[in-house]
This record gives C-alpha cells, sequence and structure tokens, in this order.
C-alpha cells in the first residue's frame, strides 16, 4: 500500500469516530500544553534571576569575612573568630593588577530626617568606586568623593525614589539630613536602578563607608567587591586576591566568590527546576498515551472484520501493523501541534496579561514534547497493531 494510501486510511480512520478522536486528542494537547507554559514559566524565572545578577556588571568578585561557602555576613550575635574585613584591606587590593575598582560595603537600616520629613530605610556604606564596580548611574550631582577611610568627608547621595521622599521635585543638592545620629550633605541623586531580588535599590542612601562603620557601630565591613578587566580569568583575580589577603591576614579566613562561579551554581539550579516542572507537564503526557491505547484497543476489537478483509485482499502483516501504528502516531502528533499552539498562546497571554511576569517559551522544550508525544503515541499504538496484524483473516472475516 502506497503511503498516501496509507494516509488517508488513517484519516478516515480518525474523523470516523470525532468525539472519540477529539477527546484523544485533547488529552495529548493538554499535557503538550502544560509542558510548554510550565517550562515557559520555569525558563522566565531562570533568565529574570541570571538578569538580576548580571545587571551589576559581569566582572564582580565578592569577598566577605570568615571561611564560608555562601555570601553575606555572619548572624549578628553568633560569635566568630574570623578576622575582619578592613578599609586598608579594600586599598591593598586596589593595588593588583587587572583591579579595575574596589568597592567596601555594610548596610543597615536606620531613620532618615530631612526637608522636614521623616522616613526609615536602608543606608549603604560604599565608597567612590561603587559606581564603577556595579554600573550604578549618577542622574543630579556627584556620587562619593575618594576621600581617605580615617578622613571621609560627612557626604551622602540619595536613591531616585529616596529623593523624592524626601524632598519632592525640589533640588536636594547642597541640603543637609541627618541619618541616625548623624548629619550629612546631599551631594547627589542616583539614575533609577530597580530593584535587586527583593530589595529596592531606589530607596536608599549611600554614605562612605567609614561613616557607615561609626553609625551602625562596626568594627568591620561585611563585604568587599572588585570589578576586574575583561577578558582576564576571574580564577587569575581571585588568586591574585587570595595571595595578598592570605599575607595580611596570616590565613585563608575569609571567602572568594567569582560572579561566574555564582551564576554558573545559579543557572545550574534553575535548570533542574525548568527540567523538574517541565517533567511535571510530562504526566500529563502519560496519561495522553493511555487514552491513544485505550482508544486503539478499541479500534482493532471494532474493525476485526475490516482487518480481515485487508489481509484477505493481500495485505501484508507489515502493512497492517503500519496502518496502525500510523494512525496512533498521527492522533498524537494533531493533538501534539494543537498543545503547541495552546501553551505558547496561554504564554504570550501570560506575558502580555502580566508584563512583570517572567515568561519566556523555551522552544527546544516545545520542539522535544512535539516528539515526545508522536513517539508516546508511536509506543501506546504498538500492542494495539501488533494484535490487528496477528489475526487470523478467516477467523476476522467471520467476526461480526
Amino acid at each position: 500500500m502506497r503511503l498516501a494510501d496509507s494516509a488517508r486510511y488513517a484519516l478516515h480512520a480518525i474523523t470516523a469516530h470525532r468525539l472519540r478522536s477529539f477527546l484523544t486528542l485533547l488529552g495529548i494537547a493538554v499535557g503538550i500544553a502544560a509542558v510548554i507554559l510550565l517550562t515557559s514559566i520555569g525558563e522566565g524565572v531562570h533568565r529574570f534571576v541570571l538578569s538580576e545578577f548580571t545587571q551589576f556588571g559581569t566582572h564582580v568578585i565578592g569577598i566577605t569575612p570568615g571561611k564560608v561557602k555562601t555570601g553575606g555576613a555572619p548572624p549578628s550575635g553568633i560569635p566568630s573568630t574570623a578576622r575582619l574585613l578592613t578599609l586598608d584591606d579594600a586599598a591593598a587590593l586596589r593595588q593588583l593588577p587587572h583591579v579595575t575598582g574596589v568597592t567596601a560595603t555594610l548596610w543597615g537600616s536606620t531613620e532618615i530626617e530631612g526637608n522636614g520629613r521623616l522616613r526609615r530605610t536602608v543606608v549603604r556604606g560604599a565608597d567612590a568606586d561603587m559606581i564603577r564596580v556595579f554600573t550604578f548611574r549618577v542622574s543630579t550631582g556627584s556620587f562619593l568623593p575618594r576621600d581617605d577611610g580615617g578622613n571621609a568627608r560627612p557626604y551622602v547621595v540619595l536613591g531616585s525614589k529616596l529623593r523624592h521622599e524626601l524632598f519632592g521635585d525640589a533640588n536636594p543638592l547642597g541640603a543637609r539630613i541627618r541619618i541616625g545620629g548623624l548629619h550629612f550633605r546631599v551631594i547627589g541623586v542616583m539614575a533609577p536602578k530597580g530593584q535587586f531580588l527583593g530589595i529596592d535599590l531606589d530607596d536608599t542612601a549611600f554614605i562612605p563607608a567609614a561613616q557607615a562603620m561609626e553609625l551602625f557601630n562596626r568594627d568591620g565591613l561585611m563585604e568587599i567587591h572588585v570589578s576586574h578587566e575583561a577578558g582576564i580569568s576571574p580564577a587569575v583575580v581571585a588568586d591574585a586576591i587570595k595571595t595578598r589577603l592570605k599575607l595580611r591576614h596570616g590565613s585563608e579566613d575569609f571567602t572568594v566568590t567569582t560572579q561566574e562561579d555564582m551564576i554558573k551554581t545559579l543557572s545550574n539550579i534553575l535548570d533542574i527546576l525548568t527540567m523538574a516542572v517541565g517533567a511535571l507537564g510530562g504526566i500529563s503526557l502519560l496519561v495522553g498515551g493511555v487514552g491513544i491505547a485505550t482508544i486503539m484497543t478499541i479500534a482493532v476489537a471494532e474493525r476485526t472484520h475490516e482487518i480481515g478483509l485487508l489481509v484477505a485482499l493481500g495485505a501484508r502483516r507489515r502493512t497492517i501493523l503500519g496502518l496502525f501504528l500510523g494512525e496512533s502516531v498521527l492522533l498524537a502528533a494533531l493533538g501534539g501541534a494543537a498543545g503547541l499552539m495552546l501553551g505558547a498562546g496561554l504564554a504570550q497571554a501570560i506575558k502580555l496579561a502580566l508584563p512583570d511576569f517572567p515568561v519566556h517559551t523555551p522552544w527546544n522544550f516545545a520542539l522535544g514534547a512535539e516528539a515526545m508525544a508522536a513517539t508516546i503515541g508511536l509506543l501506546a499504538g504498538v500492542l494495539p497493531a501488533r494484535h490487528a496484524a496477528r489475526l487470523d483473516p478467516i477467523e476476522a472475516l467471520r467476526t461480526e
């Protein structure tokens, strides 16, 4: 039998039982749509998290006190024998080759009073290199000057939202504000930066790190961040940082984390998450496969007389096998195509309705799901097709 005749035969068999075929197609379509929708959300979250980390530059290395595997400062109140990171450590790292910027970092929450208004928000200690390390921009005025740590002047730079909350549309440059128990002069306003993992950077005040240590009564820094030249291996710069700090501290009582390592770890975790949610949708595909196996088994039982007639007319057993396998694969492929359109349409609808919600359709997963649907159709149709091909033609013709 020619391929075109086989295709027409399979299509006629599907259209002869429209409701039954539709329900089978629907089972596969729902499975494909679930896979595409879930993986679209997973991939969207993946890209969102990575973009959150890379918006501050792609050549950043973080140093934290204590030999640990995670970033951030040790929890307050818990004793630690780790030597603290200091402003002198940050100054020493600026002398390393291939380093383009070093910023000392610590932060806390306190009250800020200015222009007759009071607001409690985050205050971040930094220095002149912060805008270079994290690719920040100043919209008005200037950023913190490069002062010696012990003689840092009481200057403050306001985030765009904090400026609006305290001064409205008025020009804040030169104004004096009170942060905690200290007084500062406003010398600049940052350009909008948005949020970073839930932290509103626009609602932040930036003051010299030395002043922040006095304000929050800290003896050391929470972090030091180093930026390096593009094209230089982060591992080379990280090794130089470790060597310099071990000479200063006497041992490796600190943790160096490259952004490359952090992004790679995050990417691996998020890839697993995307595959996991895709696998959940794949369960629906298996259910659809069971539906195809059931429908094809019923079809063989109903068309026993027809199978006997085909064999009596000279059709080979492999031809019978191919006809029923083709029918099940066609059912799965049509259902997969419908699911592909449904899933992609739902993903785009969510993206249009909720622009801030991270949704991105990974077409490799979508095409993989379509191939999986056809494979499931093929596997689901094997047993019924083999049963049809092995029917005795004389007994099949006698069946009513």
